[in-house]
């Protein structure tokens, strides 16, 4: 992950702050565009160049960018105007977007200045700003011969507060990390690798990290994580990473699925379906992001971080369909499908994060394509027995721009994963099959625990750059699950 930007602010007029890009803000009109205050008195030095940009074809839709040189009556080199759509209409997610767009077209600038709308409706405005712009500047370049990364250095918020945008960006490094853990290859991030990787960030984010092997797991019996490992070569580990600040508030403990690469086992996927599972590991990349921040937010809650992390491979030794394994905890399950492993590790890691005696848990994974056919590839679906956990969780995803929705958890699905030999099977018939999965996992939750099962499957990756997103993995949940934490927090 590159080193984030370095951050200051400034009170002096825009048109005398010296950077590679000065950004300014239009509003989109039914006829024409409208500059923003601060845009308009840089006009005013440009000789009215920037209004003039409507007669190009400039809109100021949300997004839209256009860039033109400072002629030297600036101090910054060029000027770029991004449109901030309909004024009415702006608020934190537009901005946000806006941003996201600016900040990938001036990916290859060092130094950027922001002299966009610092508050709108009473809200500030500059933690959004900088945490679109970091996230829209995002590129994975490891493998590339010609790597093009990111070249931005320093960002100066005109008339912003600095310290508003220093959090804006360490949520966005969190969900860039996560990222980063996605977009790397299943060769390289092996469970093994993702289990180094956590324990190097714990040494620098105030966390305490330990990772269980075979020999642990086997004592210990986590049978669907050793289970599900069996075609493997690779090792599974079992990650906990732990947060405890000194007068901790509550106890949460977070999931997240890590599966590093899903073939499907003998149920094998079709290889279309293959090109992108090294995304299977989504809801851990999303976990290990979040727990990289807690120090630097100053997040007054003890937080558990729980990934366990597995290959879901093909050879002599892996798992059947009919076979049955036996979970922490005890329980067992027939496993009619190999590629419905997502939630056979994450039982395990659910009965052990109930022990814990959390306030909540809450659980992330790529788990079903039956979720992206119901709620389509940019919302999460969220599964929850407790009404409070659900209304926190949709109030934080809106607050950062992430789509949420509430699925059902009805228990008369239950009666599909009737099993003749085992107390569950572990899927159902092909109808509902978010939900059924959902239920199976509720099984592993003791009833006293507030949680929440969040199958991130459709909005784990994204297709294409746009806004604040850049294609491949998005690391959605991430700041979601921030701005939740905040909020108990506080």
């Amino acid at each position: 992950m590159p080193r984030a930007p370095q951050i200051t602010s400034t009170t002096d007029p825009a048109t005398g702050v010296t950077c590679d890009a000065l950004v300014v803000g239009a509003y989109s009109k039914e006829e024409g565009i409208e500059l923003t205050d601060q845009a308009s008195e840089v006009d005013g030095v440009l000789g009215g160049v920037l209004a003039k940009l409507a007669d190009a074809g400039f809109k100021a839709k949300l997004g839209e960018v256009a860039i033109v040189p400072s002629t030297g009556n600036v101090a910054a080199t060029s000027v770029a105007v991004v449109g901030l759509g309909k004024k009415e209409k702006l608020g934190a997610s537009e901005m946000r977007r806006a941003a996201g767009n600016a900040g990938r077209r001036l990916a290859d600038r060092s130094s950027i200045a922001w002299a966009l709308p610092a508050s709108a409706d009473g809200n500030d405005l500059t933690e959004v700003t900088a945490e679109g712009s970091v996230l829209g500047s995002y590129r994975f370049t490891t493998y590339k011969s010609d790597a093009k990364p990111s070249k931005l250095a320093s960002m100066t918020f005109v008339g912003g507060d600095a310290a508003a945008a220093e959090r804006g960006v360490v949520k966005a490094e969190a969900a860039t990390l996560a990222r980063d853990l996605i977009n790397e290859p299943a060769s390289t991030l092996t469970p093994t690798a993702l289990a180094d990787r956590a324990k190097e960030l714990a040494h620098s984010s105030d966390l305490v990290a330990k990772v269980w092997g075979p020999a642990e797991l086997q004592e210990r019996g986590f049978g669907g994580l050793l289970g599900v490992s069996r075609g493997s070569e690779e090792e599974p580990r079992f990650i906990q990473l732990r947060y405890v600040p000194a007068e901790p508030k509550g106890k949460i403990v977070l999931v997240g699925k890590g599966v590093t690469y899903d073939t499907g086992g003998y149920s094998l996927k079709p290889p279309g379906s293959m090109e992108q599972m090294k995304t299977d590991m989504s809801g851990a990349a999303t976990v290990i992001g979040v727990m990289s921040v807690l120090g630097r937010l100053g997040i007054n809650l003890e937080v558990v971080g729980l990934v366990p992390a597995t290959e879901n491979m093909v050879s002599g030794k892996a798992i059947k369909p009919g076979d049955v394994i036996t979970h922490y905890g005890g329980k067992t399950t027939e496993v009619m499908n190999t590629d419905a492993e997502g939630r056979l590790i994450l039982a395990d890691a659910l009965v052990f994060a109930s022990e814990q005696e959390p306030d909540a848990v809450v659980d992330l994974a790529t788990l079903t394509g039956s979720m992206v056919v119901a709620l389509g590839k940019k919302a999460t679906g969220v599964f929850s027995n407790n009404d409070e956990l659900w209304s926190e969780l949709r109030t934080a995803s809106d607050t950062v721009g992430e789509l949420t929705w509430r699925m059902p958890l009805w228990s008369d699905m239950m009666s599909e994963l009737d099993s003749e030999i085992a107390d569950y099977k572990n899927v159902g018939s092909r109808y509902g099959g978010a939900i059924t999965a959902a239920v199976f996992l509720q099984e592993f939750v003791s009833k006293d625990v507030a949680w929440a099962h969040l199958d991130i499957a459709g909005p784990a990756r994204s297709d294409n750059d746009k806004d604040d997103l850049s294609k491949g993995g998005s690391g959605v949940g991430v700041r979601t699950l921030i701005e939740w934490l905040q909020s108990r927090s506080a």
